[in-house]
């Protein structure tokens, strides 16, 4: 079974163009496929479907097996707390929060990824903890920090970290090096591969930075995937 599975997929906003119009999509459990695409090619928008924050005018978005357009925008919440880590571009961390209760804020959302820390035999804060020390974050009063005190690249690394946490079955990332230097780079490619390996999680990377490219399963153009970048403006 498919991790994802895209099937004549058309998403316009009201009754403009459609913006993604992708006859097929395929990823296998395991794999780690990039995504690359300009601005304006539809990135942001298939990352949004597959994670069932918007869903499509026509056709079939499948991940896991389920259907995402068969459940309620509360039913797709939850599915993608359970199964789902996220890297988003802009982060959407919680402010108020310290970076360690940022991090392991997942796991009160999703069962299935508390149980899979807690059968690694660490607890919550300590899988945190070392997670966020492979991405160099390893001083103890700034993991105690609001996320508001910290720099851009740390705030990715935070946003990353909360990502892997708990082992979930499909990470998607979105533009997830762009504030990182080259070394922190690095460390979080090797983490993110490791982590998903050791899980058996599959990885959608989505990115300009075709300098990565190599580093993949399989790379994909969505210019190519999507018929309908030739009309977006």
């Amino acid at each position: 079974m498919p991790v994802i599975d895209l099937s004549n997929v058309i998403f316009g906003w009201g009754s403009a163009k459609p913006v993604l119009d992708i006859p097929e999509l395929v990823v296998r459990r395991g794999e780690k496929v990039f995504i690359r695409g300009p601005s304006g090619s539809g990135k942001t928008t298939l990352l949004g479907l597959l994670g069932g924050v918007l869903t499509p005018s026509a056709g079939h978005v499948r991940v896991l097996g389920t259907e995402l357009n068969s459940l309620t925008a509360v039913q797709r919440d939850h599915f993608r707390a359970r199964h789902v880590g996220f890297i988003f571009q802009m982060f959407n961390l919680i402010p108020y929060l310290s970076v360690l209760d940022n991090v392991t804020l997942p796991l009160s959302f999703a069962s299935d990824r508390l149980l899979a820390v807690q059968h690694s035999g660490r607890s919550p804060q300590e899988e945190a903890r070392r997670l966020l020390g492979h991405l160099g974050l390893t001083d103890p009063t700034l993991l105690e920090r609001p996320v508001t005190g910290l720099s851009i690249g740390q705030q990715q690394r935070v946003a990353s970290a909360r990502a892997l946490i708990g082992s979930p079955e499909l990470v998607i990332a979105d533009e997830p090096t762009s504030a990182l230097d080259f070394d922190t780079r690095s460390a979080f490619i090797q983490l993110l591969f490791s982590e998903c390996e050791a899980a058996g999680s599959t990885l959608l990377f989505v990115s300009h930075d075709r300098s990565l490219e190599s580093l993949f399963d399989r790379c994909l153009s969505l210019q190519d995937i999507n018929r309908a970048v030739g009309e977006v403006h």
